[in-house]
């Protein structure tokens, strides 16, 4: 069964509209999810409490309150909310476009599949001649606009508007179709000169002096586990695999044993003789 699209309407830009769908890229079907049990296995219960008053609070009490101080709060009321809220459309609104090399990684929150749009045909699959007309314009339009941005180096920009919130949002070319990030602002990532021992920040160490030999060495280690091409296909969830394993075992009432995995030796102290075991390794593998 196919995945089902989360929101339809149109990517837009000058004069141009391209009818689209969204769908979700994750597939979260084979996440593990545990309830919470007491010691005999009986499934909790969560209650909401008040301290003050102690005592449980109903749901149909519940409000929004937005912190201003130590235990001072103002209510934030649903009508208060209904005055801001975004005005929902079934537009992306593209803003501009960039080089693919300018774009930022580090902003991507969500992604989303958009594929084209078109009506679905009937029972005995018939469509009138008009509406076949306009689906195959949409078409055209939205794969000229992928070979567009492909052969122009070029990802777009804009925003849209879902579940009441305005996103900003980027469009590149993916494999044949197209690919849409939901975006942070950057109001909402933190600046990097602020964590802790990072290079730049008040609490970085000096670094110290790298010398010729360490730099030949890392570099060539690098080069040494470098690939032509990078494979996903290559890498895969190892720790659900042992966890879809206990959970076998405990339901057959037998005990699992988990794989071993090799200790990495402890040669840090040194920089130079890690290196070289490193190398040493990968030519081995």
């Amino acid at each position: 069964m196919g995945t089902r699209s989360v929101w339809n309407g149109s990517i837009s830009f000058g004069l141009v509209n391209i009818p689209v769908k969204l769908f979700t890229v994750t597939d979260n079907s084979s996440e593990f999810s545990f309830n919470q049990l007491d010691g005999k296995g009986h499934k909790i219960q969560y209650k909401k409490w008040c301290p003050v008053e102690e005592r449980e609070v109903s749901y149909e009490e519940i409000k929004k309150g937005y912190k201003l101080a130590n235990d001072e709060y103002i209510i934030i009321e649903k009508e208060d909310l209904d005055n801001i809220k975004a005005i929902t459309t079934k537009t992306i609104d593209i803003k501009e476009f960039i080089d693919l090399k300018d774009f930022d990684t580090i902003l991507i929150e969500k992604s989303y599949y958009v594929s084209p749009f078109s009506e679905k045909r009937g029972k005995k699959g018939a469509r009138s001649k008009h509406k076949e007309s306009i689906a195959m314009a949409s078409n055209k339009a939205y794969y000229l606009f992928v070979i567009s941005l492909k052969e122009t180096n070029k990802i777009a920009i804009g925003k849209v508007v879902f579940k009441d919130k305005e996103h900003l949002v980027s469009i590149r070319p993916y494999q044949k179709g197209l690919l849409m990030h939901q975006l942070m602002y950057q109001e909402d990532i933190t600046p990097i000169d602020e964590i802790e021992g990072m290079p730049g920040s008040e609490s970085a160490i000096s670094s110290a002096a790298i010398d010729d030999k360490e730099l030949e060495l890392g570099k060539m280690l690098i080069e040494n586990l470098s690939n032509n091409q990078f494979d996903v296909t290559n890498y895969t969830d190892e720790y659900s695999k042992q966890l879809e394993g206990i959970i076998d075992a405990k339901s057959k009432g037998i005990t699992y044993k988990a794989e071993e995995v090799p200790k990495s030796p402890d040669n840090n102290d040194n920089l130079l003789e890690a290196l070289k075991a490193s190398i040493q390794r990968s030519k081995m593998s």
